[in-house]
């Protein structure tokens, strides 16, 4: 939340010309439902059930595209299998959890405790490790505006080996 996966993702398939794929977009596809509805009505754990569905269809989906993947898919420990396995360029945009509160500001259509740096910083430290294990790029979000993140992706999507991109040509922003 607050990372820029949305302005990144879109910047990335206008560049590409690929379809971009957003995790709530696709909860919405999947359930008939908002997100935020989801967990106030069933609770955290069906919403990142949801987010993890997502994920797959999107990894499902026929050729290359743009996809934002929910924060908590680093939570479970097969949705996060599946995505490193996948032949996907994964990115991480990483940032202080002082710039993403600053970024989520007043939590308009965000969780409430995403307005607590308290609980950021924890997720940040707790997620920190996961995120590391499955990401083929990691950018520090607060050193750079977002079309020089996605030049520096679309750079060293371009540059990556060619055993990764055999299976096919999908980026994950």
């Amino acid at each position: 939340m607050g990372a820029g996966k949305t302005t990144i993702g879109r910047e990335l398939a206008r560049r590409t010309g690929w379809p971009f794929l957003d995790n709530d977009a696709l909860v919405r596809e999947l359930t008939g439902r908002e997100p935020k509805a989801i967990d106030a009505e069933d609770g955290e754990d069906a919403l990142h059930e949801a987010e993890i569905a997502a994920l797959r269809a999107a990894l499902s989906r026929s050729g290359p595209a743009v996809i934002a993947v929910a924060g908590a898919i680093v939570d479970d420990a097969a949705a996060s299998a599946e995505l490193r396995a996948s032949a996907a360029h994964v990115v991480w945009l990483r940032a202080r959890p002082e710039t993403l509160r600053g970024r989520i500001g007043g939590g308009a259509g965000r969780r409430a405790d995403a307005r607590d740096l308290g609980w950021l910083a924890e997720k940040a430290a707790v997620r920190e490790p996961r995120y590391r294990a499955i990401a083929d790029q990691i950018i520090d979000i607060e050193d750079h505006r977002p079309r020089a993140i996605v030049r520096a992706i679309l750079a060293d999507f371009e540059a990556r080996p060619a055993d990764r991109d055999a299976a096919g040509d999908d980026t994950t922003g």
